[in-house]
């Protein structure tokens, strides 16, 4: 339980960091690693909407950057439940095949589900390392 706590808290901190002059939607992102290390991400958004990085892909590449991609806890921090998109959750089932994933809005409110609810089938192809 005091991860959780410590989850919000780093990624709350993260979305202070939040670009997001188009959408006005900032969110911020943190994902612990099986070690209990943490790492941070915030979305970054571009004119060039295609080029917009959300949050848990900011994080993600920061822990995959450090040789960290055992995955364990995803946590979302924005206005209101906003769910990994498409990209993020194909993203991170590179890495595992189930997490815990858990937002949490403005009012402190949270919503817990998992990597494989929100892709059960997920595109994959065999690779040797």
């Amino acid at each position: 339980m005091e991860l959780d706590k410590l989850l919000i808290q780093k990624a709350k901190e993260a979305r202070k960091y939040a670009y997001a002059p188009y959408s006005g939607i900032k969110i911020g992102a943190a994902i612990s690693i099986k070690s209990k290390e943490i790492f941070t991400g915030c979305n970054i958004e571009n004119a060039s909407f295609g080029l917009t990085i959300c949050a848990e892909r900011v994080a993600i590449a920061k822990a995959v950057s450090e040789g960290k991609c055992n995955f364990e806890h995803l946590m979302i921090v924005s206005s209101d439940f906003i769910y990994p998109c498409g990209a993020c959750r194909q993203v991170l089932s590179e890495f595992v095949e189930d997490m815990k994933i858990t937002l949490v809005n403005d009012r402190g409110e949270t919503s817990e589900t998992t990597l494989k609810e929100l892709l059960p089938f997920p595109f994959y192809i065999p690779h040797s390392s």
